[in-house]
């Protein structure tokens, strides 16, 4: 019998009517499938039955890494390693449809990487993730919301986001201390073709203080709120994801 890690922050999911649920946001079959963190493998039986074309599964858990393998007889790839130490670029040559209970503590750095290594194309059509129910909050939360942040505008600046379904945390196991909830992502063809750096740049200046408005924390930026008619009265929460990009490519 395989127990959760705490070291590995895991938590396995294995309500049926939620897997379910899951497995149905996106299209499995023929498609080229990538799972994080799989577990012991219940939400991994339910993409298989969906008849993808590939199937790769990222597990860092030695242990769990030979269960898989024993229990679905190399009916996919399951590479034994960290995700964060994954260029996933290069994991394929066709996009992906991801999927991925993400261990709480080290989700928001996953989906950072993720939307920081961006180039010139994307590497996913469909992000399927679990999140702690806060963090999936700030990911979709639209502006004028205290729950915007940071983290809204970087994710939507790239995707278009959309919280799928709240999985309280009676239904994993064993159960940890919050509640979590799935989204989806899925790329935004014409997204705004600005340097991530000075986006991430511009968003640690004008969110360093919620409660001040833009005219003290962007005040060396005065001229560019101006151009773009922009109230320097308002506070970094009332900026819309697109009014943040086209303050940082009148930046660039």
């Amino acid at each position: 019998m395989i127990k959760a890690k705490k070291s590995l922050g895991q938590n396995f999911l294995t309500d049926k009517n939620i897997l379910e649920k899951i497995v149905n946001v996106t299209q499995i079959q023929n498609k080229n499938i990538l799972e994080i963190g799989p577990g012991t493998g219940d939400l991994t039986s339910f993409i298989l039955n969906k008849n993808p074309k590939i199937f790769f599964a990222i597990e860092k858990d030695k242990d769990l890494t030979n269960l898989l393998n024993d229990k679905f007889k190399y009916k996919l790839k399951i590479i034994n390693e960290d995700i964060l130490d994954i260029d996933e670029t290069n994991l394929f040559n066709e996009n992906l449809t991801v999927f991925g209970n993400l261990p709480y503590n080290i989700s928001t750095e996953i989906l950072s990487k993720w939307i920081m290594n961006l180039k010139d194309k994307f590497w996913f059509d469909c992000l399927v993730l679990m999140f702690q129910k806060e963090v999936a909050d700030r990911i979709v939360a639209n502006h004028n919301n205290k729950k915007y942040g940071r983290l809204s505008v970087l994710v939507q600046s790239r995707c278009d986001v959309k919280k799928i379904l709240d999985a309280p945390a009676s239904i994993f196991s064993p159960k940890p201390k919050v509640d979590g909830a799935v989204i989806q992502l899925k790329p935004i063809n014409n997204y705004c073709n600005v340097s991530f750096n000075n986006l991430e740049t511009l968003l640690e200046r004008s969110f360093s203080s919620r409660r001040k408005k833009i005219k003290n924390t962007l005040s060396k930026h005065k001229q560019l709120l101006t151009e773009l008619g922009i109230d320097e009265n308002l506070r970094p929460e009332n900026l819309s994801v697109s009014n943040y990009c086209k303050l940082a490519k009148l930046i660039d």
